[in-house]
């Protein structure tokens, strides 16, 4: 068979993944810190953009002087530009004026008070720069010096406590091996031969941190830990060295088998877990600070006057964004044609007019998909989680006429304030549990809640298993398999029944 080269024309469709399709997609998954930082960085390198000044905020005074029909014009002027008018007689006369009559008038018991005193205290929270009743006012907290971390607070304590150049050499080795919680590692081999020094020695600077505050740290382990501070309250007997070092036992409630180690009956085992209760089991987490995030919500969802629901996007997480129009009319009748200054300009203000559409667009599907979230769970706005209905991203997608992962990036990281809380989008998606009686099903979250519910309600004598909640629950209508229950039993931390009998046994006779 002979074979030619030949050419063919081919016509064909494909969908082509621009940058700014890119980046729109990306504005829709952001959060509204990420989408703050995102819209900073093009309005720095856009000159066309500028961020519209929220309510409240000064207007921008141009450099020609004060605009007559801005409100910029009707602010006061400062003491220097009043002494510098016209009135500089009027000033004069009173300088004089207050030159001759300078006489004390103050009072002379509030003088001699104590600056903490109640009277003053009252007297400066009201002044200019004191906390008022909108608390938008500093505090003095907020400029105090921030706490001391562990390794710092430790640090301080070393040189009371080892002497001796080589053995503070292992305590500060020792000291930068310690974890947030106040652990170390236990392979104190590895530690010995990284710094060239016997593990005995190792071993006996250990035991001398071990005895610093907080009470705990520099432990191998948890048990060690509570070792620690049960020996420096001087109640390291035997018995309890055996009780902490079985909590194995301890977390199965296996009480009977901590009985016979320990040699003490059932009042003294009480006795003993409720002292291993009070004992802290992470020392250095007290010095752990970190940053808390507040959340922002991005919806808003209130009752209506009508019986239904108003769903609102947040006004502080929309981006105030403003093509600056008559800037870019001025420069472009300056800038010649052809040239590069106007080719920079007009994709300025190609990206800028991008953008605000984008932010619009985001904005619109932000709102379109919350609405119908609240129109499919208008039984848990109305009864709580037991109204939580079965909901997953393609019911979504198909009642808004978007695809699904549009709907998975909308609800990426984006939270709604309701009248039960701020809760994730994603709470809302659940999977579907049949119903025994047919019909529609049930939420999984729904589920879960009512299985918390039914343990919480428990006593020493009514602890329920497995099967009994299977029971129960199929006799409300809900068909669940008993491993789905010892599913949902161990995600939320639930143990066994016959682990949660002894614990209610125990808590009983320890409060009685």
């Amino acid at each position: 068979m002979a074979m030619s080269a030949s050419l063919h024309l081919k016509q064909s469709q494909s969908l082509v993944m621009t940058p700014q399709l890119m980046q729109s997609i990306q504005l829709l998954q952001m959060t509204h810190f990420e989408l703050t930082q995102f819209i900073e960085q093009e309005v720095q390198k856009n000159p066309l953009l500028e961020i519209s000044p929220s309510d409240g905020a000064p207007a921008p005074v141009s450099d020609d002087g004060p605009d007559m029909s801005s409100d910029a014009a009707m602010a006061p002027r400062s003491d220097s530009d009043w002494f510098e008018t016209a009135n500089t007689g009027q000033a004069e006369r009173l300088t004089k004026e207050l030159d001759a009559n300078f006489e004390p008038d103050f009072d002379t018991d509030q003088a001699e008070r104590r600056p903490d005193s109640p009277e003053l205290v009252g007297q400066w929270k009201s002044m200019p720069g004191g906390q008022g009743d909108d608390g938008n006012d500093f505090d003095m907290d907020d400029f105090a010096a921030a706490g001391l971390s562990l390794r710092e607070f430790v640090n301080q304590q070393i040189p009371f406590a080892v002497s001796g150049a080589a053995d503070r050499l292992i305590a500060q080795h020792l000291v930068d091996l310690l974890d947030d919680s106040g652990y170390i590692l236990p392979e104190l081999e590895s530690v010995a031969e990284r710094i060239g020094r016997p593990v005995g020695d190792v071993e006996r600077v250990l035991s001398i941190l071990q005895t610093l505050e907080p009470a705990g740290i520099f432990a191998r382990s948890l048990s060690e830990c509570l070792a620690i501070q049960l020996r420096q309250k001087n109640r390291l007997d035997p018995a309890m060295s055996a009780f902490v070092s079985h909590l194995e036992l301890l977390a199965r409630r296996d009480f009977q088998s901590l009985k016979k180690l320990c040699g003490v009956d059932e009042d003294d085992l009480l006795d003993m877990l409720a002292e291993i209760r009070r004992l802290d089991p992470k020392p250095g987490s007290a010095f752990t600070r970190s940053a808390s995030e507040t959340i922002v919500p991005d919806i808003v969802v209130n009752p209506a006057a009508d019986g239904g629901w108003n769903v609102e996007l947040n006004p502080d997480t929309l981006p105030r964004v403003l093509v600056n129009q008559s800037y870019y009319a001025e420069v472009s009748r300056h800038a010649p044609r052809d040239s590069a200054d106007q080719a920079f300009l007009s994709e300025c203000m190609q990206n800028a007019n991008w953008l605000t559409r984008s932010l619009d667009q985001r904005a619109r599907t932000i709102l379109k998909v919350a609405s119908e979230i609240v129109r499919r769970q208008d039984g848990f706005l109305r009864r709580g989680v037991d109204g939580l209905k079965p909901l997953n991203l393609k019911t979504v997608a198909d009642a808004i006429k978007m695809h699904e992962s549009t709907v998975s990036r909308v609800t990426s990281n984006k939270f709604m304030m309701t009248p039960r809380g701020v809760y994730e989008l994603k709470y809302f998606f659940t999977v579907s549990i049949s119903s025994a009686e047919g019909g529609d099903g049930h939420s999984a979250e729904a589920v879960r809640n009512r299985i918390r519910a039914m343990i919480n309600e428990e006593t020493a004598d009514t602890v329920l298993s497995d099967d009994d909640i299977v029971d129960i629950l199929k006799a409300a209508g809900i068909d669940l398999a008993r491993r789905t229950v010892a599913k949902y039993r161990d995600a939320m931390n639930i143990p066994s029944s016959v682990q949660r009998r002894r614990e209610k046994k125990a808590m009983a006779r320890i409060a009685s």
